[in-house]
């Protein structure tokens, strides 16, 4: 793929990021690092709450030399870790993000306390020297210094003064390098943590006013911008509401625990954030998969949720974000209707505009493939693509790109170029119907389509109605060009045709669906779903092919029926 039909765009965004990487450059080298030397905190005052799971299993691992991070597993053969030659670049930063103390922290053992300080102590011999590298990437160490904080009780049990004063003598040069480059870290979710660790180390170690205060207002200026009135993230991806609140809710606790009120805009954030969380939830806890959203860890959501006391249904609206939400009955869909994030902030998201996913009582029936949040890094285009998700495609193309040439990836990361740019969304919410009608241009650039989508739910939720339409912009019949619109099934729905044909979906004897279309025989295909919990697995789609230049509109539905015994003749 040339880089001329958008090389303006690369070009500003591989600018900044040289910028970036200069700046964090002289701020590492020895005419800034003397910057970062100063007092050496006492003490922790308090240890912030930590809302990860944490399992003493695996601290049982990580003392017999066994590190799985990141979906990736590195035997020590009793070395440490940090000395290991791994090139796994997310095993790395987990390895150096320290979020597995919280295991060693609940093995509640003099060992497991030991084996953490011998970790710890290991990592400051190495890098604590020397601001560089991996170890030293600011999202990395945002991470770092939360952990740290959370987990010092571990850490400092049974340890002498020297690595007392060690240990806090590297927690406060972590955070004074932190401070000095978060307003240069990229957009996005890690230059919040980094200010949301700021602020836990304001509450955490002995600080002035003026450090609590101005990590405050900064905190509170980040959160108002990146954080939007329906409780959405600006990247639009669903992980990362759920993977802030994990940080966010300790944070506002530690503020009651130090006598201090939280900010206003942090407890706003919150307040928005929580009924969002529960906006893309499905009856089974699963988080809905857009725009980056993998594997669902159900214990972190059910730890969060306890935090909820909104009570009342979900969100059913959200047009800040852009995400639609219908529930009637025991059926629940949630659909993308806006377009991508701006692109420095979409190095996650896919192409995936209109797509939804329907669940049914406890299983999930239409889906989007979703992202293998630890697996190898060549699924993610695919991932991405608006074949892996339930909507239509044009010519086999996707409504964005993301696959820049040769050498791009390493200086502007995974951005998502040219997708819609004008996507409109109307709610309908009438007596017995809810539903919305949606329309995108992404595909007007390429092949002078607009693609609209109307989709209602009714019949007490046993009903799904879908029209796609084909048009031009001006509302012409548009130029011949191949339209597939696929339907994405969960791996554990079965599939088969009865005996008139028609295609059934069944979760169970109980929660079964028949689908129709009237203009086109559906097809059942191959498909991947790459958000399993064991990576990615076979599953199946069902496709409705057709021509543009032939046919500008087509309508389908889903019927439930109760049992195989309900299902139409």
């Amino acid at each position: 793929m040339a880089a001329s039909g958008f090389s303006p765009l690369l070009w500003d965004l591989a600018a900044r990021q040289a910028w970036r990487r200069l700046r964090r450059r002289l701020r590492a080298g020895p005419a800034y690092r003397w910057r970062y030397t100063g007092r050496t905190p006492e003490r922790v005052l308090i240890a912030p709450p930590d809302l990860r799971h944490a399992d003493p299993a695996i601290a049982r691992e990580i003392y017999h030399g066994r590190f799985l991070l990141a979906g990736h597993l590195v035997e020590t053969g009793g070395q440490s870790p940090f000395h290991m030659d791994v090139r796994n670049q997310a095993w790395l930063e987990a390895l150096h993000g320290f979020r597995w103390l919280r295991h060693l922290h609940a093995a509640q053992t003099e060992l497991a306390a030991a084996n953490a300080r011998a970790l710890v102590s290991d990592w400051i011999g190495l890098y604590g020297r020397r601001i560089a590298g991996i170890a030293w990437n600011p999202a990395v160490t945002a991470r770092r210094i939360i952990a740290w904080l959370q987990h010092s009780a571990v850490v400092l049990q049974g340890a002498d003064l020297a690595f007392y004063r060690q240990y806090l003598k590297l927690l406060a040069i972590q955070v004074r390098y932190l401070r000095s480059i978060a307003a240069e870290m990229p957009d996005g979710e890690e230059r919040l943590r980094a200010r949301i660790a700021i602020a836990f180390a304001a509450l955490s170690l002995p600080s002035s006013a003026s450090a609590l205060n101005s990590a405050t207002r900064n905190l509170s200026a980040e959160l108002e911008r990146q954080i939007l009135p329906d409780g959405g993230h600006v990247s639009r991806n669903p992980c990362a509401v759920i993977e802030l609140l994990a940080d966010l809710l300790p944070l506002r606790q530690t503020y009651a625990n130090q006598a201090q009120s939280p900010p206003d805009a942090l407890v706003g954030a919150v307040e928005r954030m929580l009924p969002a969380l529960r906006f893309f939830r499905h009856r089974d806890g699963s988080l809905a998969r857009f725009n980056g959203m993998g594997i669902t860890i159900h214990d972190r959501v059910a730890a969060i949720l306890r935090y909820d006391d909104t009570g009342g249904a979900p969100l059913s609206h959200a047009p800040h974000s852009g995400y639609e939400r219908l529930t009637m009955g025991s059926t629940t869909i949630i659909a993308d209707t806006a377009a991508p994030p701006p692109p420095e902030l979409s190095s996650m998201a896919h192409a995936g505009c209109l797509s939804f996913e329907l669940s049914s009582g406890r299983h999930q029936f239409i889906v989007n493939c979703g992202t293998d949040s630890f697996g190898s890094e060549t699924f993610r285009p695919l991932a991405r693509a608006t074949a892996a998700h339930s909507t239509a495609t044009v010519a086999d193309t996707s409504q964005a790109r993301f696959a820049l040439p040769a050498g791009w990836d390493d200086w502007v990361g995974t951005p998502l170029i040219g997708g819609p740019r004008k996507v409109t969304c109307e709610r309908i919410d009438s007596t017995g119907k809810l539903g919305f009608v949606a329309s995108h241009d992404g595909y007007v650039p390429r092949f002078g389509i607009v693609h609209e989508r109307e989709l209602v739910l009714m019949q007490e939720g046993t009903m799904v109605r879908g029209t796609d339409r084909f048009r031009r912009p001006d509302g012409r019949r548009p130029n011949g060009a191949a339209i597939a619109v696929r339907f994405h099934l969960h791996p554990d729905i079965d599939l088969y045709r009865d005996n008139e044909g028609l295609l059934i979906l069944s979760g169970d004897a109980t929660d079964t669906w028949v689908f129709t279309c009237r203009e086109v025989q559906p097809v059942v295909e191959e498909s991947i779903f790459f958000a399993a919990v064991a990576g990615p697995c076979r599953s199946r789609q069902i496709v409705l092919h057709l021509d543009a230049a032939d046919l500008q509109e087509i309508h389908w539905q889903l019927v439930r029926t109760h049992s195989i015994l309900d299902m139409p003749s």
